[in-house]
């Protein structure tokens, strides 16, 4: 990133440099032209319009835009590179693991799909032989999608987040509130939460908590649509998936943060 800003601040210099030295030949023509005009009392305004029709190639076009592009791509890359550490110091403050290990996942085709149970679960073409047990969990582009509750020797039955049998621990990081996301056999599952004011609003990041035994913290689940605070004994929102739950062509299977009391 420093040599970028060096390279960019050089070449920059000499662009600026070649301008000044171009303006000042140009302003020596444009005076040269004017004083061997016959209207003499006009010499002033000769040298305005001479100079500014020599200057016009100068004016801001492409190149300057270009510039300008290029300064604000390195301003944006700084605070990328600034906000990307942020959030890894925030995370060690509080203990938060990375959303998916490294090296962790499996990836698994999904090779069959029920209308009848279209909200409720999957099956993979990997299983048993492949390394699946149940219990893991299964993430798609997006974030979380579900666990592994059936495996044979080479597929593995997923049981979705919007089953009304899923019950996964979740965080809302903004306010870092627990609760429970439970399916309703919908595209949409349900958050209970475990207060009475948690003080969530549409728009809000889900998470899975670090404080879950069935799956790895810190995955992405969704974003808040909409909360219900009458709810009791305490108030409940809708969550948009962040995976495409509906339109899942390939998975994969978290090998890693398996409970040890799973079968």
């Amino acid at each position: 990133m420093a040599l970028l800003r060096n390279e960019f601040r050089q070449s920059s210099r000499r662009a600026r440099q070649q301008r000044i030295r171009l303006l000042l030949s140009l302003g020596t023509i444009a005076l040269t032209v004017a004083l061997a005009s016959p209207m003499r009392q006009g010499v002033g305004g000769v040298l305005v319009e001479t100079y500014a029709v020599l200057a016009r190639p100068l004016w801001p076009g492409p190149t300057q835009f270009e510039w300008v592009r290029e300064a604000e791509e390195v301003a944006n890359m700084e605070r990328l590179i600034f906000l990307e550490k942020e959030n890894r110091r925030i995370k060690e403050l509080i203990g938060l693991p990375s959303a998916i290990p490294r090296g962790s996942g499996l990836k698994a085709p999904v090779i069959g799909r029920s209308p009848a149970v279209w909200w409720r679960q999957l099956t993979l073409g990997r299983g048993s032989r492949h390394g699946i047990r149940v219990g893991h969990g299964v993430v798609a582009p997006g974030g979380l999608i579900g666990r592994i509750t059936a495996v044979t020797m080479n597929t593995a039955q997923v049981t979705l987040i919007t089953d009304p049998t899923s019950r996964i621990g979740v965080l809302v990081t903004r306010t870092n509130h627990h609760g429970l996301l439970s399916g309703l056999g919908s595209g949409r599952p349900v958050l209970r939460f475990l207060t009475e004011n948690p003080r969530t609003i549409p728009g809000d990041v889900v998470v899975t908590s670090s404080a879950s035994t069935l799956v790895p913290g810190g995955i992405p689940v969704g974003v808040v649509q909409n909360v219900d605070r009458n709810r009791a004994p305490s108030p409940e929102a809708v969550v948009q998936p962040s995976a495409p739950i509906d339109a899942i062509e390939w998975a994969e299977v978290l090998l890693q943060g398996l409970p040890e009391a799973a079968p």
